[in-house]
């Protein structure tokens, strides 16, 4: 491999001629060898910066002419373009176990976009530090970029993901009126309820969880650049925190502020809590609606049987013929990381110590991978067996009659004890409600008819 000479503010490095970094990038990616190729910084993290550093230069060009001239400009943006759409994805190889501030993310950002930049033009033009970095600090870059990309990734993809399920759910809830089945508290038989109302229940999980990421998205769109350093905005020109964001907002599409308190912004992160805590929610919602699924669909002969789902794959290597609900069991598993990932970041956010958090790099890590995991997942689940759910009216029908709780509907005639003894005796010797209730002569078998209409109890 061919190398040329790099420097930074404390020597000189070797770095990869075929590669875009410079010196603090490389000196990175060689002290930190821990999950190397595997567990590097965010795409999502990475496209942020493009952003905010392209925002930033913008914004220093009005404030700061004679420093960000017109030549710098252009080329920045440019080269940050080039991040942005991730065509330069492969210069970024750090890894999220770094410097808990996500400096040596800043800087590979910054090297990166300079020496494209300076590629651009045909010339040393711009320095990391001086130019792509002007007017902020890796201490408010990095909470900057876990805002915008937070944002970028739950209205971008979570939520639309959810929106496709949600639609799923109510052309399911359309096709399945007037079907009547047994309903099931604590695994065990209930009164009855009509197959589109259990279907409107996970439709209705789902609106609620994307309401509340919403709400939970609000507090993210405040931006933490121009606090530099410590939340002072040290080195900062007048009114950088206010016009970078509005350069931010004009880049995404997004409507993004400025922190009101930046000594807050750097070392906090309860927006990112609350908002992965949305996250979580839909999870949970997840884990319940693919558990429900699969129960319904257990068998097909020795279990409920009342729908069916795709058959997607052989399901042992074993048992001929056998087919698993495998997208219920990944919603499940991603469910579980995605808890797995809330502590994580619960507990990251608890140290923020003085002017700074310093855990920055795993939230991150674990907030995009969890807005990610659960966006596919989701998108997986409705493609895969969402759509396919279908029906079985003949065992639905089965059961509804065969549910020794439908003697509740008996309650108003012959009162809740003489209902509970015709319950234990049809159970006692496995005969219907109604020889049980004529045996014991709470109702005649004309009077037993008038009045049992499970059909009726939804």
């Amino acid at each position: 491999m061919e190398y040329r000479i790099e420097h930074d503010s404390m020597g000189e490095v070797r770095v990869p001629a075929n590669h875009c970094w410079g010196a603090q990038t490389e000196r990175s990616h060689e002290n930190f060898q821990i999950g190397v190729g595997i567990e590097t910084m965010p795409k999502e993290i990475i496209h942020a910066f493009g952003i905010l550093k392209k925002a930033a230069a913008e914004a220093n060009h009005e404030l700061k002419p004679e420093k960000m001239t017109d030549g710098k400009l252009a080329v920045i943006e440019a080269a940050a373009d080039k991040v942005i759409s991730g065509e330069l994805n492969s210069e970024f190889p750090l890894v999220v176990w770094q410097t808990g501030s996500g400096t040596q993310s800043n800087m590979n950002a910054n090297e990166v976009i300079a020496n494209v930049a300076n590629s651009i033009a045909g010339k040393k033009l711009c320095h990391p530090n001086d130019d792509i970095n002007m007017s902020q600090s890796s201490n408010d870059t990095f909470p900057t970029a876990m805002h915008i990309s937070a944002v970028l990734a739950l209205e971008d993809k979570l939520i639309p993901a959810a929106q496709e399920l949600i639609e799923t759910f109510l052309k399911l809830e359309r096709e399945n009126a007037g079907i009547v089945k047994s309903g099931r508290t604590h695994l065990q038989d209930a009164v009855p309820i009509s197959f589109s109302q259990e279907i409107s229940g996970w439709r209705s999980s789902l609106e609620r969880d994307v309401e509340l990421v919403k709400m939970a998205v609000e507090p993210l769109k405040s931006l933490a650049l121009g606090g530099t350093a410590v939340g002072t905005g040290l080195n900062a020109p007048k009114g950088f925190d206010r016009l970078v964001a509005e350069k931010v907002s004009g880049l995404t599409g997004k409507t993004f502020r400025t922190a009101e308190n930046k000594f807050h912004a750097l070392t906090s992160k309860d927006e990112i809590v609350f908002a992965h805590g949305a996250v979580k929610a839909m999870a949970s919602d997840m884990m319940k609606i693919a558990n429900d699924v699969r129960w319904l669909a257990s068998g097909p002969r020795d279990g409920l049987g009342e729908i069916t789902i795709p058959a997607n794959e052989p399901g042992s290597s074993i048992m001929p013929g056998k087919v698993n609900p495998t997208q219920c069991e990944q919603v499940t598993m991603v469910a579980v990381q995605i808890i797995g990932n809330d502590t994580a970041i619960g507990m990251a956010a608890t140290q923020g110590n003085f002017e700074l958090n310093v855990f920055m790099p795993v939230i991150a890590y674990n907030f995009q991978q969890s807005v990610r995991i659960l966006s596919e997942s989701i998108r997986s689940f409705n493609k895969n067996c969402a759509v396919g759910i279908k029906a079985n009216r003949e065992k639905m029908h089965h059961n509804l009659y065969n549910s020794l709780m439908l003697v509740t509907a008996l309650n108003p005639y012959i009162g809740y004890e003489k209902a509970a003894k015709t319950s234990q005796l049809a159970f006692r010797e496995n005969i219907s409600l109604k020889e049980a209730c004529v045996k014991l002569g709470f109702l005649t078998a004309e009077e037993f008819d008038k009045v049992f209409h499970p059909e009726q109890m939804v």
